[in-house]
């Protein structure tokens, strides 16, 4: 069946996007008029669109309650064990629930879109893996443009909710001019987490590519599915930007210092890259154990948490 996408728009800027609530509300296009026609943001596969294709793959995959990798199809927390299944290839979890499950819409304007899913309402099986019952929310808008996206974590349960939240959106290159390898892509980190087969072990590391996507980093050079901490806050914001020198167009994500974790990947058809705040480094629950801190979030019963992400084009 060909999910429906539902399209906002700012009627003043003509600025319009299109979400997906039956497949983890997954906003896949972003569009921003420009003196050279429409330029759309985001890219998103032909097959994806039509209903196939992995959700992890496309547009702007809502990760939660769990970002990345957690190593294994198990993991444990305050003394129990939960069952997960295998969905990277390599046999460990990746990336949670909520990117390929239906929501529900909560809200429409012609301009806003809001989407909700809870465990215990919209999928009950989904507490078989998990220490508690989640409600997650998102609120997308368009305005000028800016997309801006709400997200609100709430724990209905009488038990703690340990989550990580996450977006994996893919940015299409170039913005308009005639070559992706040009542009500059800048995340401003301070280290990198080690990884074996892409599984965080512990350990930080100073890489030179640390320096080069601080200062911006040209995405022809750029061979990257790597894990950054250490982000840059002012005034409790990071940005990162992708900028086209050919058209001059600058895309600028920014997030709050509720994300501590950014990964950096480039997918090997290179017509985009992705820049992934997440709140919590990948696989926390092993890293707890090892006596290292994570950040992952454990909200108590009846607890909220609010973050947004801003995506602009200028």
């Amino acid at each position: 069946m060909t999910p429906t996408p539902i399209t906002i728009s700012d009627s003043q800027s003509g600025a319009c996007a299109k979400i997906l609530p039956g497949i983890g509300f997954n906003c896949v296009s972003f569009v921003v008029p420009s003196a050279g026609g429409p330029l759309e943001v985001l890219w998103t596969a032909p097959e994806f669109l039509a209903g196939e294709g992995k959700p992890s793959h496309s547009g702007i995959p809502i990760l939660f309650p769990f970002t990345g990798r957690i190593s294994g199809t198990e993991f444990e927390f305050e003394g129990k064990r939960f069952p997960l299944s295998a969905g990277d290839g390599r046999g460990n979890a990746i990336h949670g629930f909520a990117l390929n499950r239906p929501w529900r819409l909560v809200e429409q304007a012609s301009d806003r879109l809001v989407g909700a899913l809870q465990a215990s309402v919209d999928d009950p099986a989904i507490l078989n893996h998990w220490p508690a019952d989640f409600r997650i929310t998102a609120a997308y808008q368009v305005s000028g443009s800016t997309l801006a996206c709400d997200f609100t974590v709430e724990n209905p349960d009488s038990k703690p909710l340990p989550f990580a939240l996450g977006t994996h959106p893919y940015f299409r290159l170039p913005l308009g001019g005639a070559s992706a390898a040009d542009c500059r892509v800048t995340v401003p980190v301070e280290y990198g987490w080690e990884l074996e087969s892409l599984l965080p072990t512990g350990r930080t590391t100073s890489p030179p590519v640390v320096g080069e996507l601080s200062r911006g980093m040209p995405f022809g050079e750029m061979k990257l599915d790597n894990v950054f901490g250490g982000l840059t806050f002012e005034n409790h914001h990071c940005t990162t930007t992708i900028h086209d020198p050919a058209s001059g167009r600058t895309m600028t994500m920014t997030f709050d210092d509720q994300f501590t974790t950014c990964v950096v990947y480039n997918p090997p058809h290179r017509e985009a890259v992705c820049i992934e705040p997440y709140t919590t480094v990948p696989d926390p629950f092993r890293l707890r154990a090892m006596k290292i801190d994570p950040h992952l979030q454990v909200l108590p019963p009846g607890g909220l948490f609010r973050t947004r992400i801003e995506m602009r084009i200028s």
